[in-house]
């Protein structure tokens, strides 16, 4: 019979209880660890956990500071400040980035060729940052926005300070502008200390000095719902938020005078050219204007690539900065300089008389240079040749020297190299030697430097190229017999306070060698350009009834070259390729406190093109409101030489925008 298991209800009981006790336990033990978590959580660490609960409502946004004022020697407002909406962007808080964009290009509120660069400056920009979609809307952008605002978690309209340019494009080359920033600026900068903002320098005034105007951001907390909108109160709570406020850039004061910036550019008008005027007594730039120009407007609210590609491609070249970047044959201008070397090196006096026929050979070459038929002929001395701007006096004179003493004495007067104006772009120029066109050319044959190239040097063409502010600089330097000061643009700081700093100018090595008496015979003779005693100068007749004496050198640079049996002729030829027009000038002559040059291109003749610009800006800068000489003005050098600025109070914000040879 087999056997039949009977069931043990006792050890089945005691298994229950001892797996029930187990289960207890674990329960107990897992409660307890539930409440020590709790204690920590809501004890030990309360304060940790709730900044960061604080953090998921409370957002906290940069206050971006108010950019500097840029203003000119008596304190009117060059560059300043006013109130815009502006389209901002956190990429972290949008779903579809490319979606979204393609949205706002529906509705009109960005341009379809400006979305590449959008998306790159996003990608470049970190997910928790506001990146400026749109600089400037006006009110039907708003409205347009507004009513479809909840399409758009993460963009919002911020009101921001954007840049303003009362003048328009007056002094736009050396005042430059501002631009969005761009991916390439976000690789350059502090991105915390640029967070919020949304403008950039990028030529000029405005990027040499980026660091000074841009000033320091502050920062606020803002009570944030789940959509990420600000709200004044969640419920019953109500945070204590707080605020760093900003510190604004200092203010930039200038040794730029608008009304001879104003009369420089309105000689100017409708041809194209540079003027620039300083005080050759510190380096102070008085006037530098470009002509053409732009509104520097365009770039400040966000250029069109029509926009920029019609500036771009505008035969005038508005973006190029003449009086910097314009490189150019100094013509006649050189011959005061010239002179100066044929002095110093003792290889002529001024009394030696030489015989100008209006044609200049060397010995051995069937090569004819000629002088213009308006030019002196018979015996001259130095003096005169200067003044009547005699070609075959300084073919004889440069062919007499030299290359090598040439370049050697023309070299610390700053030709072929930079003045260190304290804004970016400028070009060298080029003073050629033997030694350089080695260096400049590959053929052999294109390095050996020929006597008839020296020939040329001697009335400002060849191979040399000046820029119209290196021709102030040097026409500064003559002024001071021999003293030379950096070009500056920038005279003094003012901070948020009000606290004002002025600079220092700097004063580089001064033109060594050069008597006392040799100083006075070229600046006598350059007196003479501008007057009538025994001979008129070929800019007297700019210069008569001036209520001031004036020294000058009138120039014309030759742009095309006419064959050897050809004569020149002007109305034969495309306006584009005819002379340049220089002229340089110092006043008054014996205690200088201007010097200028002024190019107009492809102009023709210097006295009677350029000469007249350059005396309205010495006028503008010399005379009275009733035509008279003012008196010397006090004090020079760390100040303005007007003296302080009375420059108006700190950040004063400009007006509401709107909504939208001779």
């Amino acid at each position: 019979m087999p056997s039949v298991r009977i069931k043990d209800h006792w050890r089945e009981q005691h298994l229950f209880d001892r797996r029930a006790l187990v289960g207890a336990v674990l329960i107990v033990l897992a409660t307890a660890g539930l409440i020590a978590r709790l204690f920590v959580l809501q004890v030990v660490r309360h304060d940790y956990y709730a900044d960061l609960s604080q953090g998921n409502r409370v957002r906290n946004e940069p206050i971006p500071a108010a950019r500097g004022l840029i203003l000119d020697r008596y304190g009117e407002i060059i560059a300043g400040n006013q109130p815009a909406y502006q389209l901002e962007m956190v990429p972290e808080e949008v779903p579809d980035i490319d979606a979204t964009l393609a949205a706002l290009v529906r509705l009109g509120l960005i341009r379809a060729e400006d979305v590449s660069e959008l998306t790159r400056t996003i990608d470049s920009s970190r997910s928790y940052d506001s990146v400026p979609i749109r600089l400037r809307m006006s009110d039907e952008d708003v409205a347009r926005f507004a009513v479809r605002r909840f399409e758009f978690p993460g963009l919002d309209i911020r009101t921001r300070q954007t840049r303003w340019y009362p003048n328009g494009d007056l002094a736009v080359h050396a005042l430059g502008y501002v631009g969005a920033i761009s991916e390439a600026d976000l690789k350059r900068i502090d991105r915390a200390a640029y967070a919020g903002t949304s403008l950039i320098g990028k030529l000029g005034i405005e990027s040499a000095y980026e660091q000074q105007l841009h000033g320091v951001n502050g920062n606020r907390e803002v009570l944030v719902n789940a959509q990420g909108r600000s709200v004044e109160r969640q419920g019953a709570f109500v945070p204590q938020m707080h605020t760093k406020a900003p510190v604004a850039g200092e203010d930039l004061l200038l040794s730029i005078d608008l009304k001879v910036q104003r009369a420089a550019e309105s000689a100017l008008a409708g041809r194209r050219g540079a003027v620039v005027a300083l005080d050759p007594a510190n380096g102070d730039v008085i006037a530098l204007a470009s002509h053409p120009g732009f509104d520097p407007t365009l770039f400040a609210r966000g250029i069109t690539g029509a926009e920029y590609r019609e500036l771009q491609n505008d035969i005038d070249r508005p973006l190029l900065n003449r009086a910097l970047r314009g490189a150019y044959p100094s013509g006649s201008t050189i011959k005061p300089v010239l002179g100066l070397a044929g002095l110093t090196d003792g290889v002529i006096t001024a009394d030696t008389r030489v015989y100008c026929n209006g044609v200049f050979t060397l010995p051995g070459s069937r090569h004819v240079w000629r002088s213009d038929k308006g030019e002196p002929r018979g015996m001259l001395d130095m003096p005169e040749a200067i003044a009547r701007s005699s070609d075959v006096y300084f073919y004889k004179l440069a062919s007499t020297l030299g290359i090598e003493r040439i370049a050697a004495f023309l070299a610390p007067f700053g030709y072929g190299q930079l003045t260190g104006i304290d804004i970016g772009g400028e070009k060298p120029g080029l003073l050629p030697s033997p030694e350089w066109k080695r260096k400049a050319f590959k053929r052999p044959e294109d390095r050996v430097w020929f006597p008839g190239e020296t020939v040329n040097i001697g009335i400002g063409q060849g191979y040399l190229l000046v820029t119209p502010l290196q021709l102030a600089h040097i026409a500064g330097i003559l002024g001071e017999r021999g003293r030379r000061f950096r070009p500056r643009l920038v005279t003094g700081t003012r901070d948020a306070a009000g606290r004002v700093q002025w600079l220092a100018p700097i004063e580089d090595a001064p033109v060594k060698g050069v008597s006392a008496a040799d100083w006075t015979v070229v600046i006598d003779a350059m007196v003479g350009t501008t007057h009538c005693a025994r001979y008129c100068g070929t800019a007297a007749a700019m210069f008569k009834d001036a209520p001031y004496q004036a020294a000058g050198k009138t120039g014309t640079a030759q742009v095309y070259t006419v064959a050897q049996n050809e004569k020149y002729n002007a109305n034969k030829l495309p306006e584009r390729l005819r002379d340049h027009a220089w002229f340089i000038a110092f006043a008054p002559a014996d205690a200088p406190r201007i010097a200028v040059a002024v190019l107009v291109e492809n102009a023709g003749w210097g006295a009677s093109n350029a000469a007249p610009v350059a005396r309205k800006v010495l006028d503008a800068y010399l005379l009275g409101p009733d035509g008279k000489l003012k008196p010397p003005a006090a004090g020079s050098g760390s100040a303005p030489a007007t003296g302080p600025a009375p420059v108006p109070a700190p950040q004063q914000p400009g007006p509401a925008p709107a909504s939208s040879s001779t």
